[in-house]
C-alpha cells in the first residue's frame, strides 16, 4: 500500500490594502473553495505578458468553481510600484479579480507572504484546495495545460464534511451499507 500524499497547510496572506474587493479575502473565509494566487509586479515582465493574463483567463474558464485572488509581492522598485500606480495598472490591465498588496517588514527585502510561500519571484502560481492545503506552488510560466489538469482534480476533491477521508488521488471510500431489520 503506497503512503497517501500529504500537503501542507497554506500559510495566511499578509496583505495591507485590497483592490476590487468589498471585503478583505482571507484564506480561513475562503476555506471550502478552491483558490488561485497570482503573484506579481506591475513591472515584472513575465507577470505582464503571462502570469497576470493566465489568472484572468483562470477566472474565465472556471468561474466560480476556482477564486482567484492576485498578490502584489513587492520585492524590487519599491518607489516605483505604490498603491496609486498598482490601481491605475488593475483598471488599465482589466484585472478584476480581487488584489491585496503584500505586507512587508521594514529591513526585510522581501514581503511576508512571499516568504511564507518561499516564492523565488514572480510570477508565481498558487493552488490551494478545499481543504486549506497546497497543492501548487510554482515559479515563472506554467503551462495552461497542466494548470488546468491540477485545477479540475481540485474542483472534482470533496467539499468536506464526512470525506475527510478521501485521498485525493484515488477518492473516497465508499459509506457501509445500512443494515435492514
Amino acid at each position: 500500500m503506497t503512503a497517501q500524499p500529504t500537503y501542507p497547510a497554506a500559510p495566511e496572506l499578509a496583505v495591507t490594502r485590497w483592490f476590487n474587493a468589498e471585503t478583505h479575502p482571507t484564506l480561513a473565509d475562503l476555506r471550502g473553495e478552491v483558490v488561485v494566487i497570482e503573484a506579481f509586479q506591475m513591472l515584472c515582465p513575465g507577470c505582464v505578458s503571462h502570469g497576470l493574463p493566465q489568472a484572468q483567463r483562470i477566472q474565465h474558464a472556471f468561474g466560480d468553481d476556482v477564486t482567484v485572488l492576485g498578490l502584489h509581492a513587492v520585492f524590487e522598485h519599491h518607489d516605483a510600484m505604490t498603491p496609486v500606480a498598482l490601481e491605475a495598472f488593475l483598471h488599465e490591465y482589466r484585472i478584476g479579480f480581487p488584489v491585496g498588496v503584500d505586507a512587508y517588514e521594514p529591513g526585510i527585502p522581501l514581503p511576508i507572504t512571499m516568504r511564507r510561500y518561499q516564492l523565488r519571484g514572480t510570477p508565481s502560481l498558487i493552488a490551494i484546495d478545499r481543504a486549506g492545503r497546497l497543492r501548487l506552488n510554482a515559479f515563472g510560466q506554467v503551462d495552461d495545460l497542466a494548470v488546468g489538469a491540477i485545477l479540475a482534480r481540485l474542483i472534482d476533491e470533496p467539499r468536506g464534511g464526512p470525506e475527510t477521508d478521501c485521498d485525493p488521488e484515488i477518492g473516497c471510500p465508499a459509506p457501509a451499507p445500512e443494515s435492514t431489520p
